[in-house]
């Protein structure tokens, strides 16, 4: 498994700050339409590329294959989950958790409790569009939070019923949050790329019951 990344001279973060994470209070919100919002960070993380090292060595990841019509092909991207109940492969995944929880779970009425991380190993790596309608996020709105580490990666979000795609470069311990409809009335996609692309980590925060 290729593990190289050029760090960011910007992950060094601020001398001056004490915190690992940026108040969430300074999120970015973005009206999407049809009820659902988008929220952006970027930088919520400092030293995200050295987490980006500790998740590429410690977590197991997997490769999945997946019907896709009439054949069996392999998911492009490596994957690993972590229920409600299983201990996150490292500390800055639980500090981010509670960060989020304590901002989001009074608009959210519950918390974040499942952890789903993608990993991205160059720009043969990818998502179709699609949104996490599996379980509650197809008929309630839903918060679902990414912490991305590693190289910038864009993920585009489209709405489901026609119209103007909506790009984000994240990379290096940036936040993006998609909350209200966004689930099931707008689609999101990470695509592959012909261009030089480094390793990518995208990390999902969850309530109970959607995937």
């Amino acid at each position: 498994m290729d593990l190289a990344l050029q760090g960011s001279l910007f992950d060094e973060g601020d001398p001056g700050r004490e915190e690992p994470f940026l108040p969430l209070d300074g999120t970015r919100r973005t009206t999407l339409g049809a009820g659902a919002w988008i929220d952006v960070l970027p930088g919520w993380l400092a030293g995200a590329d050295g987490l980006f090292q500790r998740l590429a060595t410690r977590v197991p990841w997997h490769a999945e294959r997946r019907r896709m019509y009439d054949r069996t092909v392999d998911v492009p991207r490596l994957l690993c989950f972590y229920g409600e109940d299983d201990p996150l492969p490292d500390p800055t995944l639980e500090a981010a958790k509670a960060a989020l929880n304590r901002h989001y779970a009074p608009q959210l009425g519950e918390p974040l409790r499942t952890t789903g991380l993608c990993y991205y190993r160059d720009g043969r790596d990818s998502v179709a569009w699609h949104g996490d309608t599996i379980g509650r996020g197809s008929t309630h709105d839903t918060i679902v939070a990414i912490l991305s580490v590693g190289a910038a990666r864009p993920l585009l979000l489209r709405p489901r019923a026609g119209g103007a795609t909506v790009r984000y470069a994240l990379g290096h311990g940036d936040l993006l949050v998609m909350g209200g409809s966004c689930q099931r009335t707008w689609e999101h996609s990470v695509p592959k790329t012909s261009k030089p692309a480094g390793p990518r980590i995208s990390v999902q925060f969850r309530p109970r019951g959607v995937r």
